[in-house]
């Protein structure tokens, strides 16, 4: 018995056409693929903001930690650099808007232009990033760390914020750097610090303006809590490490958390960015050999704008949870 197929002249699938919803195959897979990423980018905030609430009377204040500016060394700028971030990959993702609607306009060269500009604020966002992520590390003015894990700030009688190198002795000490291979197997330091214990001890001792601050914050004044002098002078006796900077192991703006939480989420959207500028380079040679032109579109253009306004999407939920709230 023979077997009749019956097909659609316009070659429809289940009645949604070759292009649902008006479509291509490219595009869909696109956004399936932003879907999922932002589900992935949302779990990651969550957590941030539970691990955040739990522990928000030790939580870094962001206008403390973030308060750089390229070239102007000892100037506090709070949040300057990166709203200035935040700017550069918004107006990226403007441009990126020009190149597909030129591309809709089949204009090779404004498409060529858009294009560049776009990759040129990717850089400078990644560059900026990676300089963001070098102060973060590095640190500023240092801190303590006690025996039962609270972290020890140090501030002069006005509040103002005093760097371990402003007062710690200088006296020699002879101090081994933990490693397992001098048997110390329990703890491996990467580096020694500037100061040992016992030299920041000695010069806080000798120096009777500067008071110790918790790394706890009032929840009345919205501000860290600064110790009288006594109280200073009897738990600086329960120092355990120098804190240099952050790291996934100590954090000397406050709860280690908090530098666990800063690494890897804007590590990931720094490697979606890296991402990105890499296949808008792929795209860019490819307008410039003029690919699309022989295709008779610039889908690909669309495509990759997609994928670059997502990113600068993430960006706006990851300064507003690490930055603004």
């Amino acid at each position: 018995m023979a077997t009749t197929v019956t097909t659609s002249t316009e070659g429809k699938v289940w009645g949604g056409g070759n292009e649902p919803m008006g479509a291509s195959y490219g595009k869909m897979m696109m956004w399936f693929f932003i879907v999922s990423d932002a589900l992935t980018f949302s779990g990651f905030l969550a957590a941030y903001g539970f691990s955040r609430f739990k522990f928000i009377e030790t939580w870094p204040v962001a206008d403390e930690v973030f308060s750089h500016f390229p070239f102007m060394h000892g100037v506090n700028a709070p949040m300057y650099y990166v709203a200035l971030m935040t700017f550069i990959l918004i107006f990226s993702s403007v441009t990126m808007v020009l190149a597909v609607d030129a591309g809709h306009q089949m204009n090779k060269k404004k498409v060529t232009l858009y294009m560049f500009l776009t990759i040129i604020g990717g850089f400078i966002f990644l560059g900026s990033q990676a300089w963001e992520w070098k102060n973060f590390i590095k640190g500023e003015y240092g801190a303590v760390e006690t025996h039962g894990g609270a972290l020890l700030q140090f501030v002069d009688k006005s509040g103002k914020r005093v760097a371990l190198a402003d007062f710690a002795s200088t006296t020699p000490e002879e101090r081994v750097q933990h490693k397992r291979s001098n048997g110390l197997w329990f703890t491996d330091e990467g580096a020694l610090p500037s100061f040992s214990v016992k030299q920041v001890v000695d010069g806080f001792k000798a120096n009777e303006n500067i008071l110790i601050r918790s790394e706890k914050i009032d929840p009345a004044t919205k501000h860290k809590i600064v110790l009288s002098r006594e109280e200073s002078l009897a738990l600086i006796e329960n120092s355990k490490y120098v804190v240099e900077g952050a790291n996934l192991h100590r954090n000397e703006y406050g709860n280690k958390l908090f530098a666990d939480f800063f690494f890897f989420i804007t590590g990931f959207h720094g490697f979606h960015v890296f991402s990105g500028v890499v296949i808008n380079i792929v795209i860019f040679f490819n307008v410039l050999l003029g690919t699309y032109e022989r295709r008779g579109s610039y889908e690909m253009v669309e495509k990759v704008g997609l994928y670059w306004h997502f990113v600068d999407l993430v960006w706006v939920f990851v300064f507003t949870f690490f930055y603004l709230v």
